[in-house]
């Protein structure tokens, strides 16, 4: 069983950035591949990014590619996320998720994630 508490989010103009990060609990985080989903009002929930067991691989949606950054610090059982850059439309509420699947292509999928935690609320302003 793995807990999931997401932190770090708020409010934030256009342009600025912000640093979420999901804390998880247990000793086998480096045995899950972590993701970053979104969802906003009226909206399914989407796909952000994903890193796998060993952080030497990372995924992103294209929306986000070049402003968003993934990470993960497994001696701290945390991933992260680093927005910059941000956009009206990436106000959402954000979720991090733990999956076992080995299956790369399994990462964008969040039927396929095992734990995920209640979120944070991201805003960004015009």
């Amino acid at each position: 069983q793995v807990q999931l508490v997401e932190s770090g989010g708020g409010l934030v103009q256009a342009g600025g950035s912000l640093r979420v990060s999901c804390a998880a609990s247990g000793r086998t985080f480096s045995s899950y591949s972590m993701g970053w989903f979104r969802q906003a009002p009226g909206k399914e929930r989407d796909f952000v990014a994903a890193i796998t067991r060993s952080g030497g691989s990372t995924y992103y949606t294209d929306s986000v590619k070049g402003r968003f950054t993934i990470s993960r610090d497994n001696a701290k059982n945390t991933v992260y996320l680093q927005m910059k850059s941000l956009k009206p439309e990436d106000t959402a509420r954000y979720y991090c998720a733990a999956g076992s699947s080995r299956a790369s292509w399994n990462l964008v999928i969040g039927a396929k994630y095992d734990y995920w935690g209640q979120g944070t609320q991201v805003t960004v302003s015009t």
